[in-house]
């Protein structure tokens, strides 16, 4: 059975979102309704071919048989996503999933709703993957890691054995994380660094290897 997804966003990720239904196998058995954006300049405009049908705030007025999946991400307010959530205070079981038909995820994944997982992301064994998340391609997530709600990996991270990401946390592209490491809620690791110890909720760590970064 097809499930039709309205994105939440209209912008890089709600576009990559799209381009992952239209591969000739998709995993997540969806395909994109439309999209619900902020940005009154996008109303009425297709993008990638689909539709902008109004502000994030008509979701609930929406087909009842529809389901959501949040397509934002931004390192300068990495809880933007849990954010938009909690504001429309949608009933969890109406949102979706957008799985890249070419990620690789082993039987023992477990995945939360509304997740967005693109091309290339390999879960090895026992990785968990909480709700509203998005990880782009070409993630590494091998065994027993966690990724907590709403957080967010950029391209070509990799996530050591029994690593916990927490919740709205942003990885940068290319991050390392060695294994059993904990990544605080809401904190963020700028690109390319290597965290070789436990990084504090809310702090923003940098380099190789990472240090807190002082604002």
């Amino acid at each position: 059975m097809t499930d039709e997804i309205v994105l939440l966003g209209a912008g890089g990720l709600a576009r990559e979102a799209v381009e992952a239904t239209r591969m000739p196998v998709n995993r997540s058995g969806s395909v994109i309704f439309g999209y619900l954006d902020d940005d009154i300049g996008k109303h009425g405009q297709l993008i990638g071919g689909v539709p902008v049908l109004g502000p994030t705030t008509s979701a609930q007025g929406l087909a009842p048989d529809l389901h959501f999946v949040a397509a934002v991400a931004s390192s300068a307010d990495p809880g933007r996503r849990l954010r938009l959530v909690e504001r429309l205070g949608l009933d969890p079981a109406r949102y979706g999933r957008v799985v890249h038909p070419a990620a690789s995820l082993a039987p023992s994944t477990v995945l939360g709703a509304g997740v967005i997982l693109l091309a290339g992301v390999v879960a090895t064994c026992d990785v968990s993957i909480g709700r509203h998340v998005a990880v782009m391609p070409n993630c590494v997530l091998t065994h027993d890691v966690v990724l907590g709600d709403g957080c967010t990996l950029a391209s070509g991270v990799q996530l050591a054995g029994g690593v916990q990401i927490g919740a709205g946390a942003y990885l940068g592209s290319g991050v390392t994380v060695r294994e059993g490491l904990k990544i605080g809620d809401a904190a963020v690791i700028g690109m390319g660094s290597v965290v070789t110890r436990d990084v504090p909720a809310g702090e923003v760590w940098l380099g190789v290897p990472a240090r807190p970064h002082i604002r």
